[in-house]
């Protein structure tokens, strides 16, 4: 992937070093919690803040930060993640210009170890996540270590693609999807509600192939693999691999994010189309 000499975004976060981190108002989250979100995760795939906010009694705590800083200059790995959040912004930017509306463009924070967050305290441990009550991504990019080492996923692309997918459940809370599959909650079955989760994670997955397929148009700086180790990352994190590594079985009614195979369906789809129409996992009656 050349990505190296394009534009990088204003709107990255560093908190690695501990500053603009601030502190959570509101109630505590022990670490039992903590602990039990990440069982939560490890073996059945669900979204670590979820769980927390679930056994935190829900809602928002409130977050009040100091100044938020800048990555330094000359650090390559962050300057990386910079480069592919303008290129979201951009393919975003015009896509919603396109259909009449305006891009309101998220904020990415890379942190260490824990952050707080509208949704509950990020950990590390938990991998990329995105929180909807503060619009921002968050990244300890260790992550991107365990990608390669663990998981079987290495390359510059396949962290691209997890960039972009985060990116993808931004685009899912400005059009109110997320904001109507979170309004199921407490309505469905559990069962129900992973469904529901599942298709919201293909179609950001989906979403992620769009900005695959409109910045290879604008920029023409993937190289030969690239593809593979995004469509590679996307098997190695379906919830049949992470939950055959974790307990030696697979639970599909526990699936929240999809199986390996339909999560590079969609990002295939995605990139093979660039339709945001054609992201439509909600009605897709084969996923």
């Amino acid at each position: 992937m050349r990505w190296e000499g394009n534009r990088e975004s204003d709107n990255v976060e560093d908190r690695r070093s501990g500053g603009g981190g601030g502190f959570i108002g509101g109630r505590s989250i022990g670490i039992g919690t903590i602990v039990v979100a990440l069982i939560g995760w490890g073996v059945f795939g669900i979204n670590p803040l979820t769980t927390i906010g679930v056994l935190s009694g829900g809602g928002a705590p409130q977050v009040q930060q100091g100044p938020a800083q800048r990555p330094p200059q000359g650090d390559r790995e962050a300057a990386f993640v910079s480069t592919v959040l303008a290129s979201t912004e951009d393919v975003w930017a015009q896509v919603f210009q396109q259909g009449g509306a305006q891009y309101r463009q998220p904020k990415l924070v890379l942190y260490r170890g824990a952050t707080p967050t509208a949704c509950g305290t990020g950990q590390s441990a938990m991998g990329p996540f995105y929180c909807p009550g503060d619009q921002k991504v968050y990244l300890d990019m260790d992550f991107f270590d365990t990608m390669s080492r663990q998981l079987g996923a290495p390359g510059e692309f396949a962290r691209a693609y997890v960039i972009a997918h985060e990116v993808g459940h931004h685009v899912q809370t400005l059009l109110g999807t997320t904001g109507k599959v979170d309004g199921m909650r407490g309505r469905v079955s559990q069962r129900e509600q992973n469904a529901l989760s599942v298709r919201l994670e293909l179609q950001a997955d989906c979403y992620a192939g769009i900005w695959a397929h409109h910045s290879q148009q604008a920029k023409n700086w993937l190289e030969q693999g690239d593809i593979e180790s995004a469509v590679n990352a996307a098997e190695q994190i379906g919830d049949d691999a992470l939950q055959r590594q974790q307990t030696g079985t697979v639970r599909p009614d526990a699936f929240t994010h999809g199986s390996s195979a339909q999560r590079v369906r969609w990002f295939t789809l995605g990139f093979n189309t660039g339709s945001v129409q054609g992201c439509n996992t909600f009605n897709a009656q084969s996923l």
